[in-house]
């Protein structure tokens, strides 16, 4: 079953995370550019709308991709409290803009 994590801007216990760009500034670490010269952000760990909020969204396939860069951002997750879902196919639909 294909999985994907949420983490959502806010901590466990409902205060608003700061700074308030931090999920692009992690996105934009597996982000390239591409040809247009714009950033294109990487489909194993980037921003996306969940529930109507901006969230860093990471495929589970990240972990075998880049075991490092999964465990960097499972720790900032854990470090800072940060609310996590595990979302998996059949509830992927709540997904997108």
């Amino acid at each position: 079953m294909h999985c994907r994590y949420i983490i959502e801007g806010y901590t466990e216990d409902g205060r608003k995370f700061r700074p308030s760009d931090w999920i692009d500034r992690i996105s934009s670490m597996m982000a390239s550019y591409g040809s247009a010269h714009r950033l294109v952000f990487s489909d194993l760990l980037h921003p996306e709308l969940y529930e109507g909020q901006k969230c860093l969204i990471i495929d589970t396939e990240l972990e075998i991709k880049d075991p490092i860069m999964f465990q960097y951002v499972m720790n900032f997750v854990k470090s800072n409290n940060l609310k996590m879902t595990q979302v998996c196919d059949a509830t992927e639909s709540k997904l997108g803009c």
